[in-house]
Formats: structure tokens, sequence, C-alpha cells
């Protein structure tokens, strides 16, 4: 049975130059919500206190303005991240669709590129070679898939991405916002894949900053705010529908 659930979860990081925020420090603590500290001592607490559980069926959409933590949350979920304090238990196969550039390399070909962003996402090879085909007729892009990445244009490297990161069904979906790809006539056909993904997943974790869209398509909605829950609750059943 998949499975989320965060306890009293919180992330830090220390500032390094003006905009630069460094990799996660577990060693250093302190209230949440803005900078703290002067010169290169200076730390910014990305997320405070989280707890929540999600189970199988669950639809959780993440709102707040920028900087209020709906990605850092999502990338600790994902495992990017390792939390400061606090614990993280999760039940069931990640896929993320935050990034779907993850695992590309620029002079390898798309066909490689597939396999490479298959290994990233924890497929086997047998799985990879199975979905190969599919993927390389969902991207459209009949024989350039045999050209190196860097020669695609950009619609057709977010082609390619797309038809790779969503071939397999996760069991938990975590997106950044309702992505799409490509040109006008490729973003129907995945409008219509991410529909059918979230039917299929066990749990969805939704960030986004259309609340329309969370209401439609998510049973529960958290507002974040300085990286601490503002507000938990359940979206009534008329508004949790498919969009």
């Amino acid at each position: 049975m998949v499975s989320i659930k965060l306890d009293n979860v919180s992330l830090i990081y220390k500032l390094r130059g003006r905009l630069t925020l460094s990799a996660p420090d577990r060693r250093v603590g302190g209230p949440g919500g803005r900078i703290q500290g002067n010169g290169r001592n200076q730390i910014v607490q990305a997320l405070d206190g989280i707890s929540f559980e999600l189970k199988a069926g669950d639809r959780l959409g993440l709102v707040g303005p920028n900087g209020a933590g709906k990605t850092t949350l999502l990338k600790v979920l994902y495992g990017i991240y390792e939390p400061s304090g606090g614990s993280v238990i999760i039940e069931g196969k990640v896929d993320a669709l935050f990034n779907i550039n993850i695992g590309f390399r620029r002079e390898a070909t798309g066909r490689r590129n597939i396999v490479l962003r298959g290994l990233i996402s924890g497929w086997t090879e047998a799985e990879i070679e199975e979905k190969m085909e599919e993927i390389i007729a969902f991207s459209e892009l009949g024989d350039f898939i045999d050209l190196p990445f860097k020669a695609y244009s950009q619609g057709m490297a977010a082609r390619l991405a797309f038809s790779a990161s969503t071939s397999l069904d996760p069991e938990i979906l975590l997106m950044d916002e309702w992505i799409g790809a490509g040109d006008a006539s490729f973003q129907d056909k995945a409008k219509r894949r991410m529909d059918e993904l979230a039917e299929k997943a066990g749990i969805i974790v939704l960030a986004s900053h259309n609340e329309n869209l969370i209401d439609s398509v998510c049973t529960k909605k958290m507002t974040l705010k300085s990286g601490r829950i503002e507000a938990l609750a359940g979206v009534p059943a008329q508004k949790a529908v498919r969009a």
C-alpha cells in the first residue's frame, strides 16, 4: 500500500553569496521563515515543522507564494534534499515531473538519453527496453532519435523529455505545475497523458500557483507560507474532479 508520512520535517540552508543557496546543512538550526545571521553565517529555513500523511487515492495540492517552500518540499519527497530534521517515510515507487530534463546529456543521442533517464528513475534495463519504441513513437521524433540531444530544437527536446518521464506508471507522482511540452499539436496529447497518470498514480502531490487547477484535480490542499504549513484541508467533493 502506497503512503507518505512526514513528521516535523525541517530543511535549513546556508546562504553563500547574495543569492546562492548551498546544499542543506544538518548542523545548523533556528526558527523558520526568514534569513538569519550575518556574512558567512547567514542561514535560511526553507521548511519548518512540516507534518502530514497521505494514503492511496490522495491528491495533495501545494499552494502559496513564491518562496513558500512548495518546490523544496517536492524535492524532499523525491529524495533530492535530505531533511535537516524530522522524518520522511514513503512507501511506493516515486517519480517526479518538476524537471523533465533530469538525466539528459547533450552529447548523447535521444535513444541513449531515454536509457539514462530510465536508469535515474530506477527502471530496470528490461523495463527501458520494453518501453523504448513506445517512448520514441510518443515523442514523434522518428529518425531524429539517433541524433545528439544538443541538435534538437527546444520543442523536440521537450517532447523527448516528456515522453520518457511519463512512460512508466508511478505509484507516487510529484509535479511542479501541470507540465505540457512541445508545440500546440503536442499539447493535447501531453494533457491526455497527464490526465491518465493522475488517474493511475496512487498518490499525487502537485505544486501550483493555479488554485482553480488545484481545486479541480486534488482532494486535499496545503497552503505554505515561509516554509510552514498555514492551512491543510480537504477540497470539497464537487470540486475534486479531473480537469
